[in-house]
């Protein structure tokens, strides 16, 4: 199958364009730096796979080239808690999510022969935040700042409804894996300086990233997947049990939290995406028959420290 990703080179793009590459699938990868993509992916390892740099915020004839995909796998999108969230921090975080996924649906439009399906990015903050409630996919939106991201950027892909693509949302939580937010955790800890971010009462909604790579890989393979999907594994834990068992894991202790002020100091309005959480449970998903290799926190967190 001919697959186009977006966000290819990535922490969790890339992880998703290995795994497709050994099933022998033909690869395009969009992004802003060919000399990266081709670092990262070199010609001689993966001959399968094609460099392309784009544009992501402004159209041009690369929309043409992923449309002409079997299947769109759109990751793009600007971090969101590794730096302050400036005013134009935020017009990045918005611009690269709900740009590049409309270009993309404009490039689906045009085609006179559409990909079979668009599998889209989102994350859980959709939900909000709070340190009560649960939510599914049927839950109502929040009303903070990714809150409104996230609900812009599935407009921007329901877009493509009502014609010949398939269309899957897939709702990431935090995903675990070598790099990403974990990777910021386990220095502390290494240096026996772990602990957890604020309360430690916030819910942290997560997936180990060989989980999500499959749940990609089984959006793209079965038409029974449409519409929206939680990308969570189906036992959130709070911050503290997090921590406690990546202490067990590591054979360190979680004895020293870093308090919020430290952080709302360090990133400003961006700690809400670390001090505050959401306890997301994946019904969808679950019913769809997706099998998870890591529903559970620390045999994930061991699968990642230990490899």
């Amino acid at each position: 199958m001919k697959i186009a990703v977006t966000g290819g080179t990535g922490f969790v793009g890339t992880r998703l364009v290995q795994k497709l590459a050994a099933s022998e699938h033909e690869i395009t990868v969009f992004t802003r730096n060919k000399q990266e993509g081709e670092k990262i992916f070199p010609k001689k390892a993966f001959p399968q796979i094609e460099i392309i740099e784009y544009n992501p915020l402004e159209m041009g004839s690369w929309q043409e080239e992923i449309a002409s995909a079997e299947a769109i796998v759109n990751l793009a999108g600007a971090g969101i808690a590794d730096q302050s969230w400036t005013p134009e921090r935020k017009q990045e975080i918005l611009d690269s999510r709900i740009k590049t996924t409309s270009h993309i649906v404009k490039g689906i439009a045009k085609a006179s022969n559409p990909p079979q399906v668009l599998v889209n990015a989102s994350a859980v903050g959709y939900y909000g935040t709070s340190e009560t409630a649960t939510f599914d996919e049927n839950s109502d939106s929040g009303n903070d700042f990714l809150a409104s991201v996230c609900q812009q950027w599935e407009d921007a892909a329901k877009e493509v409804e009502g014609s010949q693509t398939r269309l899957v949302i897939l709702r990431f939580g935090i995903v675990l894996g070598q790099g990403g937010a974990l990777g910021k955790m386990l220095t502390p800890f290494r240096l026996f300086a772990g602990g957890p971010l604020g309360t430690g009462k916030q819910w942290f909604s997560w997936i180990h990233i060989d989980d999500l790579v499959n749940l990609i890989e089984e959006a793209i393979n079965n038409p029974n997947y449409q519409g929206i999907y939680n990308a969570t594994a189906p036992n959130p834990v709070q911050m503290s049990e997090l921590c406690n068992s990546l202490g067990e894991v590591m054979k360190r202790p979680s004895w020293l939290p870093v308090p919020e002020f430290a952080l709302k100091l360090l990133l400003g309005e961006a700690a809400q995406a670390v001090l505050e959480g959401q306890k997301v449970l994946p019904k969808r998903t679950q019913e769809q028959g997706f099998s998870y290799q890591y529903p559970t926190v620390k045999p994930a967190l061991a699968d990642i420290v230990n490899n």
